[in-house]
């Protein structure tokens, strides 16, 4: 997955890369409806209003990362307008980092839906997240060995390079894989996937308070659309669990009512 990210983000931009992401929760919800994971019903307005949801929490999102705005608080003389159309001069290679990210997303749905599988026949996150992290160390281990041959490459500093790495291994894979198992487990890889557009708004704003960057227009216009998709997707996943624990007693009951005649039809 990652290699293909890089690889894609060095034939097009970082933009893009942004951009293409985004297609992961739409992605995760086709597998999980083909996998029967999610249950997708057009009479229903829960599902309805699940698949609207999902389809405004991309736009929003898109809609943080391409279009930009003028700032908030500053004064502009002159608009300066996007970069995309420059680097769309470069159309083969556009195309081919599309295809790279593309691939990237679609493994990342993949993988996210493989997870809700293995956790309902194995409800061990981690258990699974120790084999995760093991293999991939291991895989890793190997790509690196063959496309690094410099040796110095290999060398730790003590200085943010060994934080950020530590950060990475410890942050990065093991809480996160961790947390989003578990995450998997209780609710679906829909939910979990969900949660991609809302890191776009957050990193945005984040990256204004303590980094300094500028506020602009299109990142509050874009998270409040990703805030209202977002809701209707909560809202639809509260009510689909309202339903399936109201029906559930009823099942029981079912159940418990047609089980003595069973048993007194083997005992006769």
């Amino acid at each position: 997955m990652q290699n293909c990210v890089f690889t894609g983000v060095s034939y097009s931009s970082p933009t893009l890369a942004s951009a293409m992401g985004q297609l992961i929760p739409a992605f995760t919800f086709l597998l999980a409806v083909i996998f029967r994971m999610e249950k997708l019903d057009w009479r229903s307005s829960r599902s309805r209003i699940k698949i609207m949801g999902t389809l405004v929490s991309v736009s929003g999102a898109l809609t943080i990362t391409l279009y930009k705005g003028p700032a908030i608080g500053a004064i502009t003389t002159q608009s300066n307008p996007d970069p995309i159309p420059s680097i769309m001069s470069t159309a083969n290679s556009w195309i081919i980092g599309g295809l790279f990210l593309v691939t990237a997303d679609l493994c990342v749905s993949i993988f996210t839906t493989l997870q809700a599988a293995i956790l309902k026949e194995y409800p061990s996150e981690m258990a699974m997240v120790s084999f995760l992290c093991l293999f991939g160390t291991i895989q890793s281990s190997i790509v690196s060995l063959i496309a690094e041959r410099n040796p110095n490459a290999w060398k730790l500093r003590p200085d943010i390079e060994l934080i950020s790495i530590i950060y990475s291994a410890v942050v990065g894979s093991v809480v996160t894989f961790g947390v989003t198992a578990w995450c998997i487990r209780k609710k679906g890889p829909v939910f979990v996937a969900i949660f991609k557009p809302v890191g776009i708004a957050t990193a945005a704003f984040l990256g204004v308070i303590f980094l300094g960057d500028t506020l602009h227009v299109g990142s509050i216009v874009g998270a409040i659309i990703i805030v209202a998709g977002f809701y209707g997707v909560i809202w639809a996943q509260s009510k689909e669990d309202e339903h399936s624990k109201v029906n559930r007693p009823r099942n029981l009951q079912s159940l418990s009512q047609k089980t003595p005649l069973l048993e007194s039809h083997m005992n006769a």
